[in-house]
């Protein structure tokens, strides 16, 4: 993973909606969370959904600009509204999530600029949840396909509700090259898949199945670990104060992508992905304004 352009480009695909959090709402959705945590650390920073033709949607509209997210290829739908998601908290800060269905991400097609966007990324993650949906599903795979062998493929699983199953997670492991996923989603995707052991030799198991060059696997207050198919690279969690942990995982992801496109050690990109999360984890909702100096800094 060589250093690339300065400003790489970054593509988080999938469900954008509303997180409709207990103090008010907030931009959410897996790869909106992930685009826009990566245009804050310097990368062009671009969203792949689908809206509805209707207030929400053009909210939205407003806010990508404000974060200096591209619109261009938010698709917007006159049959379906925009996605919404009911967030409720623990005492601990630990997000539940009801995530409303036949919302319009759930709809998403895939055409040529789209397949021409995805040919020229530098790095595109997805997750289960927009595969929900047979429609979606396809579109998503068509523009996992047409990467570039140099792309980081990255796939964020973000188990929700009951929107997963043996299938999707195979298949999109089979067309990625980077897999995310925490503590609680390991035991769920090694049933799933029918591998056994601890993680170390679960990720070993998934070296030889999937053309992965790097696993990446949260644990919340207890930190992180990175394998790949020679190494490991663990570090402890940190101490912060806990406002809610939506996004956290998500940036985590981005700021891994953007470390690594800027060709650093990957100890030097775990540590500061951990920091970027750990960070989020401090804010309300999933997108909070990162400190300047993180992205001049890496």
């Amino acid at each position: 993973m060589n250093k690339r352009s300065e400003r790489p480009i970054v593509v988080g695909l999938g469900e954008i909606l509303w997180d409709l959090l207990p103090n008010g709402k907030q931009l959410g959705g897996a790869p909106a969370n992930f685009a826009s945590c990566a245009a804050a650390l310097g990368a062009r920073g671009v969203v792949i959904s689908r809206i509805g033709k209707d207030s929400l949607g053009r909210e939205i509209f407003h806010r990508l600009a404000a974060m200096q997210l591209e619109r261009t290829y938010i698709d917007m739908d006159a049959d379906h509204p925009t996605g919404t998601v009911s967030i409720t908290l623990d005492a601990r800060g630990q997000a539940q999530y009801i995530i409303h269905e036949n919302a319009a991400w759930d709809f998403m097609l895939a055409n040529d600029d789209l397949a021409a966007l995805a040919a020229s990324a530098d790095a595109l993650c997805v997750g289960t949840l927009a595969q929900r949906s047979s429609v979606s599903r396809d579109a998503i795979q068509r523009l996992l396909s047409a990467t570039s062998p140099r792309c980081l493929r990255i796939f964020d699983i973000n188990l929700r509700q009951h929107y997963y199953d043996a299938a999707i997670i195979d298949r999109t492991l089979t067309q990625s090259n980077i897999f995310k996923l925490n503590d609680e989603e390991l035991p769920v995707v090694a049933k799933l898949l029918g591998l056994t052991g601890n993680p170390q030799e679960i990720a070993r198991q998934l070296f030889k199945r999937y053309p992965l060059r790097l696993i990446a696997r949260t644990r919340g207050e207890k930190g992180s670990v990175l394998y790949s198919p020679d190494d490991i690279d663990e570090i402890p969690g940190q101490a912060v104060r806990v406002v809610d942990t939506v996004g956290a995982g998500d940036a985590f992801a981005a700021a891994l992508a953007v470390g690594l496109l800027r060709g650093h050690a990957i100890s030097q990109v775990h540590q500061y992905a951990a920091r970027v999360g750990a960070f989020v984890c401090t804010c309300v909702g999933a997108t909070p304004q990162l400190p300047k100096e993180w992205m001049e800094r890496f």
